[in-house]
This record gives C-alpha cells, sequence and structure tokens, in this order.
C-alpha cells in the first residue's frame, strides 16, 4: 500500500511539471533544465554512498533524465503547451509498446496492438488539429514531445536489464544531467552566436528550486521507491492519470486551452495506454509455476 501511496504522491508531482516549465520558458533550455537538475541531485546527497553504481547504469540513468528534459523544455519552445504535454505523455503507451524491444520475456498481444493504435490516433488528432494537413509551424515542437516519450519509456524500460541499483543513486543521474546541461549551456555562451546573458529574475529562481525539489528532483527518488515496494503493474497504470491532472491543471490556472478536440485526443491516448496494459493486471505465470514447483519441492523434503 505504501508503494501506491508514494506513486500517487509521484503522478502528483509530474503533473505539476507543465506548469513549471511554463514559468521559465523564456530562459535558455540548458541553462533552467541544468539548474532544476543540479538541485535535484544535491537533494540526494544525504545518500551520496548510493552513487556508485556500475557505468552502463550511469550512463543509462542521465541519458534518461537528462535527454527526456531537455527535449521536453525545447518542445515547449515550438509547439502550444497543451499539445506537447499531450504527446509527452504518451510515454506510459510506449512503455507497453516497446517492451518486446527491450525485454526479451515481452510479447505484444492484440489489445497491446488495439492500445497503440488508439494513442497514435489520439497524438495524430493534436498534431493535425483535425485537419488533413498539420500545421507545419508546429511539427518540430510536436516531434520534440514525441521523442520526450520514446526516451522516458526507454529509460523505464532499461532499468529492468541492469543490476538492481538503490533509490540514492538516482540523486547521482540528476547531478550529473544538470551539470551536462549547464556545460551545454555554457558552450552554447562561447559559440559564435554571441548570446546575451539572460536576465534572471528572482521568480525565475523560485520557478526552478520548485522544478528541482518537485518534479525534476524527488518525483525521481519518489518513483523507483514506489517501483520497488509496490505492484508494478498497478504503479503503471495509476501512471495514466499524469497527462489527465497535468492538463486540467494547465487549463484551470489559463495556461491553455481545453478544447473539445484536445478532450477527444487526451480520451483516446489514456484509452490506448489503458488498453495496453490490460495484461499487466494477469499475474505472471511463469512465476507462478515456479513458486508452486518450490512449494512442492519444500513440502517432498523429510
Amino acid at each position: 500500500m505504501f508503494g501506491i501511496v508514494l506513486a500517487l504522491f509521484t503522478i502528483f508531482m509530474w503533473s505539476t511539471l507543465i506548469l513549471l516549465s511554463i514559468g521559465v520558458r523564456h530562459l535558455p533550455v540548458f541553462l533552467c533544465t541544468g539548474v532544476a537538475l543540479a538541485i535535484g541531485g544535491l537533494v540526494g546527497l544525504v545518500k551520496v554512498r548510493d552513487w556508485s553504481v556500475p557505468p552502463w547504469t550511469f550512463a543509462m540513468g542521465v541519458g534518461g533524465i537528462f535527454g527526456a528534459h531537455a527535449l521536453f523544455f525545447t518542445a515547449l519552445r515550438h509547439a502550444p503547451a497543451v499539445e506537447v504535454n499531450l504527446l509527452q505523455y504518451l510515454w506510459p503507451l510506449l512503455i507497453v509498446v516497446l517492451s518486446p524491444l527491450y525485454l526479451k520475456s515481452s510479447r505484444l498481444a492484440v489489445h497491446h496492438i488495439l492500445g497503440g493504435v488508439l494513442g497514435l490516433a489520439g497524438a495524430a488528432l493534436v498534431i493535425t488539429g483535425g485537419r488533413l494537413r498539420p500545421d507545419l509551424a508546429y511539427l518540430p515542437g510536436y516531434l520534440l514531445a514525441l521523442c520526450t516519450a520514446f526516451v522516458w519509456a526507454s529509460y523505464s524500460l532499461l532499468t529492468k536489464r541492469v543490476r538492481p541499483f538503490r533509490t540514492g543513486a538516482v540523486g547521482g543521474f540528476c547531478l550529473a544531467s544538470g551539470i551536462l546541461s549547464l556545460g551545454l549551456y555554457a558552450l552554447e555562451r562561447m559559440g559564435g552566436q554571441a548570446l546575451p546573458a539572460p536576465a534572471i529574475r528572482p521568480v525565475d529562481w523560485l520557478f526552478m528550486v520548485l522544478l528541482g525539489l518537485g518534479p525534476m528532483g524527488i518525483a525521481f527518488y519518489s518513483w523507483d521507491a514506489a517501483m520497488k515496494r509496490g505492484d508494478p503493474r498497478v504503479i503503471g497504470a495509476l501512471a495514466y492519470l499524469t497527462p489527465l491532472l497535468s492538463t486540467l491543471l494547465l487549463v484551470l490556472v489559463g495556461g491553455g486551452r481545453f478544447t473539445p478536440l484536445a478532450g477527444c485526443a487526451m480520451g483516446l491516448i489514456v484509452a490506448g495506454a489503458v488498453v495496453g496494459s490490460l495484461g499487466m493486471f494477469q499475474p505472471p505465470p511463469k512465476e507462478e509455476s515456479l513458486s508452486c514447483r518450490t512449494c512442492q519441492a519444500v513440502a517432498k523434503e523429510p
């Protein structure tokens, strides 16, 4: 039960990501990403001994956390926030659809394919706006949002292929991702473009601190802890609440307009994710049979 509580806590924090991101969208992408992730990493210094992980695990963590958020912030600068938010939250569906590519024990069934079709239909509605010809002005932002979903789904699946690591190691992933992002920002500043120094207001620092303490910091720790303590099949299904909450929050504060088309697209995306994960609620027969054989062997022992 505690794992479910942690998952719901994480989902709520992630639902605030779009709101806080809009507050700093006028700042350079790598600057705000770096500051927020560095703050999230510094939170984990209390468990710095857990940061010792194999190089591949470290690269996977940094690539997933840094890559997904850099793409997300960039997408917000090239497309409307509501559409970006919906598209990047295809990651729960992609986790189901891409699982056979990453995990040898996974197979696609009919409901997986149906879920993928529903999700793609929702994505198509977002991109085309209900018209046969999409608005090409926003196409770069749409593609970046889709890449965000792909990167985060890949990171989530790859964590199942590496040696188990402690939750505290997430702090190392965040801090390294923040340093990498700030380094790229410094390279931009030293480039031939002669970029002007951004004017960072006190409210901008507030938004970046909130990002680092919430959806780009503590949320990573609580998500990892939730996956370790709860049923991943149930927690995965709960993740589909995130796009609903985040889009509704965005509309409530006036950061976007919730049109009937957006509602239809969101319904298709969430429906596709739920249908695609139906098999996750069935107990794994392989583990059950192994458990039964173990019980029988124990019973036969004198």
